[in-house]
């Protein structure tokens, strides 16, 4: 029999988990997602969270509370009579009233091999961190931060020059097939739990802008794993002399090369740039109000030649 869902969750991460639960015939009593934020140029227009977009297309009741905290917004929850909250990156606390309103509970979609990588950025912290694998695991959630007992985990790769946006598409698809799964489960009455360890716990803190400028004097490894677990999005950063000015590289995509040199120094026409040790090769940059490009038409507009650095 078809579960009563509640969905909960915000960016284009979740949106795949809930195309997944409405194709598999389950009724949605309701969309959580976070309220249309301010976009545009001057940031005058409020745009629409990617799954208040999804929802409004599937046709199913949309709920933008800044909060859940007031009793009015947990009776409204309650109200729905809800067998399980499904949560995919939803960005808000949910009090206890709420994680005790479904008859069976809140399972929540994270994007990590639990316990490593609780918290807000997983995707970001495994790869800047050299992880080799990570994955997808459901959970029920509980009042902790990421504490809850785990129902099933799918792990998942991560190659060498996988960027944090490659890893984020493919853990979204993976996610999605094993939230139907758990649900299937969870109708037979055959989803179990098991505890976490509470060995090998880490925490994947929110991305700091001020941590994303890269340091050359850093080994290449290390170099290579800021570039890209920060891109796309915040983007690992640079400065170089262009055209006589100084201006700011976003750093999209990188290699592990062989080199040495000074730091920031640029060691061939290939923009092979030299480390605290080793060096990497650039893969794709992005200018300042530009869009993403390979460095070889990049290298056609600018030109930076062996000897120049990068700072």
């Amino acid at each position: 029999m078809p579960l009563r869902v509640v969905f909960m969750g915000t960016p284009e991460f979740s949106v795949p988990t809930l195309r997944a639960i409405a194709e598999a015939g389950h009724e949605i009593k309701a969309v959580y997602t976070q309220p249309p934020r301010a976009a545009g140029r001057r940031g005058l227009e409020l745009t629409p969270s990617p799954v208040q977009r999804e929802a409004e297309r599937l046709d199913i009741a949309v709920r933008t509370p800044v909060s859940l905290k007031s009793e009015a917004e947990q009776q409204a929850f309650r109200a729905l009579r809800a067998d399980v909250a499904v949560v995919v990156a939803y960005g808000l606390l949910l009090p206890k009233a709420i994680l005790e309103a479904p008859r069976l509970g809140c399972l929540n979609g994270h994007a990590s091999l639990l316990p490593r990588w609780r918290g807000a950025a997983p995707i970001q912290r495994a790869i800047m961190a050299g992880d080799a694998e990570t994955g997808m695991m459901v959970m029920r959630m509980g009042e902790g931060l990421d504490t809850g007992p785990v129902a099933m985990v799918e792990k998942c790769a991560i190659s060498p020059d996988m960027t944090a946006g490659d890893l984020h598409d493919r853990l979204m698809i993976i996610g999605a097939a094993l939230m139907v799964e758990a649900l299937a489960r969870l109708e037979r009455d055959a989803l179990t739990f098991t505890t976490q360890a509470t060995a090998g716990v880490t925490y994947a803190k929110k991305i700091d802008k001020a941590e994303t400028r890269v340091d050359w004097t850093r080994p290449a490894g290390e170099v290579h794993n800021h570039i890209r677990g920060l891109s796309p999005f915040p983007g690992a950063w640079c400065e170089t002399e262009i055209g006589g000015r100084l201006e700011r590289l976003k750093l999209l995509r990188s290699t592990l090369s062989d080199g040495a040199g000074e730091p920031g120094g640029i060691l061939d026409d290939r923009l092979t740039v030299a480390c605290g040790s080793g060096a990497i090769r650039l893969v794709e940059v992005q200018r300042a109000g530009g869009r993403p490009i390979a460095v070889q038409e990049f290298l056609r507009g600018a030109k930076l030649e062996k000897g120049m650095k990068f700072s």
